[in-house]
């Protein structure tokens, strides 16, 4: 099933085959066993299923961008994914299982990573400690950990004994997806990779996240339109915590000024 408008149709068709909630204003429907719908005082249910969708009906290796106002739900929806939030009905699927009221290091191990949008780091251990601890957590050696960080930004070679809290923002956040990438996970959810960042710099990580496409699904939460554009296969629209549009044509994804009415 190709697009999501490929899945829904499916869906309608085979009602026997998936199961549907009741759905409504105010309440979470169910789609092929994941939440799609959810409106309310607060986002602990969002669309879940429709994001799990994209990624696993014929999408496996690429980028999904999530686009929207502040607000919209868009960090719930990646915490909630990757197991930070809890969604109060339904079901999340993750390779094949279901995963909802599992815990983040659980998913974790799982092939499923999460990159926060604060850009933190362990500050006082140097750049060679804080892959080693992500190597030792997935039983990665620090050699094969290190190595896959300065073949993603070279620049690293010269950085592994500086402490992280020295580093620049746009160099932490490098060093955050290299240490999300760790282990070889299955499925990488970022949040706002280039918030605050240099132009100079946000090209730096526009690279490494297009080096990745086909290699390892992706679920990217960015508001630089022209990052996301370049990047994403397909893309996703928030609004007030629900799915508003879901975009698969690589021209209207290149279409930033048609993109930015809806922030």
């Amino acid at each position: 099933i190709a697009t999501l408008k490929d899945f829904l149709a499916y869906a309608k068709a085979n009602p026997g085959r998936l199961n549907y909630g009741s759905g409504g204003h105010g309440s979470a429907g169910h789609l092929g066993g994941g939440i799609f719908k959810q409106r309310g005082g607060f986002f602990a249910v969002l669309a879940v299923g429709l994001v799990l969708s994209v990624i696993f009906f014929g999408f496996v290796g690429g980028i999904t961008g999530v686009i929207g106002p502040n607000g919209a739900g868009k960090t719930t929806l990646l915490k909630t994914l990757a197991g930070f939030l809890s969604p109060v009905r339904g079901a999340i699927d993750f390779d094949g299982r279901q995963v909802q009221g599992m815990t983040a290091e659980a998913l974790a191990r799982q092939g499923m990573r999460f990159v926060n949008q604060d850009k933190k780091v362990f500050a006082d251990l140097t750049v060679k400690d804080n892959m080693e601890l992500a190597a030792y957590a997935c039983g990665e050696s620090l050699d094969q950990a290190v190595e896959r960080l300065v073949g993603m930004y070279p620049k690293f070679a010269g950085f592994l004994e500086k402490k992280a809290g020295n580093l620049s923002g746009g160099q932490r956040e490098i060093q955050l997806i290299g240490r999300a990438l760790v282990g070889e996970p299955r499925l990488l959810l970022i949040d706002e990779p280039t918030e605050g960042l240099a132009a100079i710099v946000i090209e730096d990580i526009f690279r490494i996240l297009s080096g990745m496409k086909h290699k390892i699904s992706s679920v990217i939460v960015e508001q630089n339109l022209s990052v996301v554009s370049r990047l994403a296969d397909r893309i996703l629209i928030m609004k007030e915590g629900e799915i508003a549009r879901e975009i698969a044509d690589p021209a209207e994804i290149a279409d930033v000024a048609a993109l930015e009415s809806w922030l």
